[in-house]
């Protein structure tokens, strides 16, 4: 076979093996958007496939009738505020661990990403509960930012591994402290992959049920278990369920998309560095 039949050949498996993992991971999205639009009937019924008549009252019920709404609020603060402090204290650190070698710091850090969560509910509940926070935001950040300040410290080691050093000597030669080439040289240079490490942080924790089903009340209740309550011991109402899912996945879906040019090169970044 020829060098450029044989090219054209591998563009096609290439093409087809592309076609395949966007269906494997597009199809279950499109049978959830599509639920959303059904009856519990059509849901369960597998002759109704993507050809039917559309019903806008999962939607209603869930928008009107349900505590959605309060808890995409809830998600999105806890989100937002656990995100932004955890890199306060994360991408200081990395880039300190990075550049002054403190590799045995980063590795007892890394023992926090390592232990499984669950491990810690119960003397986290105890000690909570001892000062009157169970119910309250402040668990709820709390809990989330033991997961994302390891994730994003360690996503910004490999990151600011691979940035010059020589530009911030440069900067100290002119007169700057080390914290002062960091915050006006390397920190805006890192822009790509902090934004990689927040949103990843963010997704985490919109999407975490296990601390938000143990420490949080009726009123900081986030989505997970919001969804949850659509599924009981008797029944599942599928349509609300789908609806609900649909409607809470479309943040995380756009806060992908406006973020996706950071998101790759931050990702490409640090495998080619790290």
């Amino acid at each position: 076979m020829s060098a450029p039949r044989s090219k054209a050949w591998l563009g096609w498996l290439r093409a087809a093996a592309i076609v395949c993992v966007m269906l494997v991971f597009a199809l279950p999205m499109v049978w959830m958007i599509a639920a959303a639009f059904k009856t519990n009937v059509q849901v369960t019924d597998p002759s109704v496939g993507l050809w039917f008549h559309p019903t806008l009252e999962n939607i209603r019920t869930v928008l009107t009738e349900g505590p959605i709404l309060r808890s995409m609020g809830n998600s999105l603060l806890i989100g937002v505020v656990s995100t932004v402090l955890s890199a306060v204290i994360a991408v200081p650190a990395a880039w300190a661990v990075g550049r002054f070698g403190m590799q045995r710091t980063g590795s007892l850090i890394l023992v926090a990403r390592i232990v499984p969560a669950i491990s810690l509910l119960v003397p986290w509940y105890y000690l909570f509960a001892q000062l009157g926070l169970v119910g309250s935001y402040t668990v709820l950040i709390l809990s989330h930012m033991f997961v994302s300040v390891p994730l994003i410290l360690w996503i910004m080691i490999s990151f600011f591994a691979g940035l010059p050093v020589e530009l911030e000597e440069a900067a100290r030669t002119d007169g700057l402290s080390a914290f002062g080439a960091f915050r006006r040289i390397t920190l805006p240079l890192a822009a790509p992959g902090t934004a990689t490490a927040c949103l990843l942080a963010f997704v985490f924790s919109w999407n975490n049920f296990m601390f938000a089903l143990v420490f949080a009340d009726d009123s900081t209740q986030t989505v997970p278990v919001t969804l949850f309550q659509f599924m009981s011991y008797a029944s599942t109402d599928w349509g609300g369920l789908m609806a609900a899912a649909t409607l809470i996945t479309a943040p995380v879906l756009i806060a992908a998309l406006f973020g996706q040019k950071y998101l790759v090169a931050g990702l490409t970044s640090g495998a080619a560095k790290g």
